[in-house]
């Protein structure tokens, strides 16, 4: 049994010096640099495809890639038997979310650790990803609460515009233009993503702006209808 152990969490990366301590520390390295990426992102992304699947992907594809090195470092037989098993694998369906792919990508290169006999290299591999995962999952890392719904609607004349706005003003802490469009004799197409005071009084402020002369077709999405997930 003990043999067993010992061949289990032997350090098995030969020539490449690379000990399991050292192991850890490139998956931590690699872990807050990608939080870092995300971050980044988070702060610099503008316009109306924000994912937050898409953010968390980002923490994590930092350390499965440096598992992968590890893997590949000093052996190119395991390199070239990496680009085989990415040749042989295809899906019948699209992955459409990218937390999809990293799961696939992550089983993968544990099946590839386990395969090539780098035990010690599986383990924690399989352990600082499955953390990361978790963390990612308890801290709801990448979402953006920046608003509560996306209101769309129509004016005739630069009263109803200012109608419109005093309505948006009672029911909201924060009010953000996302798009306007100007068209003949004052008319305008315009978007909003509203700040709430309460977000469960939101159909009183669809119901009031639709009362609200001059304003028309009003549409009203809830921020989690939108792209972020």
């Amino acid at each position: 049994m003990n043999g067993f152990f010992e061949s289990l969490l032997q350090n098995d990366y030969g020539a490449n010096s690379v000990t399991p301590e050292m192991m850890v520390l490139i998956l931590l390295l690699a872990f807050c640099l990608g939080q870092i990426i995300g971050w980044v992102y988070m702060a610099t992304h503008t316009g109306l495809s924000y994912s937050q699947m898409f953010v968390a992907s980002l923490v994590v594809i930092s350390p499965i890639t440096g598992l992968v090195m590890v893997l590949l470092a000093g052996d190119i037989v395991i390199a070239f038997g990496l680009l085989g098993v990415f040749a042989i694998v295809r899906f019948r369906n699209v992955l459409k979310d990218t937390r999809d792919a990293m799961f696939v990508l992550w089983a993968m290169v544990e099946g590839i650790a386990c395969g090539t006999r780098q035990f010690s290299t599986a383990l924690i591999g399989s352990l600082c990803v499955g953390l990361i995962f978790l963390y990612l999952r308890l801290t709801s890392f990448g979402g953006r609460h920046r608003y509560d719904v996306i209101v769309s609607l129509h004016t005739a004349g630069d009263a109803a515009l200012v109608n419109m706005r005093q309505v948006l003003k009672r029911h909201t802490i924060k009010q953000i233009l996302a798009s306007q469009r100007d068209l003949p004799d004052q008319e305008r197409d315009v978007s909003y993503r509203l700040l709430m005071r309460d977000p469960n009084r939101s159909g009183e402020l669809l119901a009031e702006l639709e009362r609200t002369p001059g304003v028309a077709h009003v549409s009203l999405y809830h921020r989690e209808d939108e792209s972020e997930m």
